[in-house]
């Protein structure tokens, strides 16, 4: 059974759930293109990685769910969250330099799941919905949307869970 990141349910709205995440280990490839061709190029380096392809030649096991992220319509951030046993210190050194290791703090999101095939316009749909109702909530995000893809991309479209996540500032803190 492949391994999910972990949260806390804080808080279960009708439209989105709010979550606290732990700090978590992960790895990043930035790549140009649009939204589906730019994971698609990023997903193969960070594979290659989890593979053996760094300086221990350490294989990894495949996490859920890998994380996208755009930064503008031509450039994305994709990320594979490392098995929760791989502290960031000991992440190996990548062999391919376009490979960030990263700690992700802890932090609030607003989360909105969805099941189907993904691609860019449902992205931004479901994102769209999400925003609308975290500023109907009275909550104040901050950053940008990103999403969460838990299946391969086999897994037959209706069965594939999806999420759509925005942080949240200052949640935690008086809330």
């Amino acid at each position: 059974m492949t391994e999910k990141l972990k949260y806390e349910l804080i808080k279960k709205l009708p439209d989105f759930e709010i979550r606290r995440y732990p700090a978590f280990s992960k790895i990043t490839v930035t790549s140009p293109g649009s939204f589906m061709p730019a994971g698609n190029r990023a997903f193969q380096p960070l594979v290659t990685f989890i593979s053996g392809a760094n300086d221990e030649r350490q294989k990894i096991a495949m996490t859920a769910p890998v994380l996208q992220q755009p930064l503008s319509d031509e450039l994305h951030r994709v990320s594979f969250v490392l098995p929760e046993d791989i502290a960031f210190e000991n992440i190996p050194v990548p062999r391919n330099s376009s490979i960030e290791r990263e700690l992700a703090p802890e932090h609030y999101s607003a989360v909105r799941a969805f099941r189907g095939g993904w691609n860019q316009e449902r992205f931004y749909l479901e994102g769209e919905l999400l925003t609308r109702a975290v500023r109907d909530a009275g909550l104040q995000s901050v950053g940008t949307l990103y999403w969460a893809r838990f299946d391969p991309p086999w897994k037959p479209g209706f069965l594939k869970e999806n999420e759509v996540l925005i942080d949240l500032e200052g949640y935690g803190n008086e809330n």
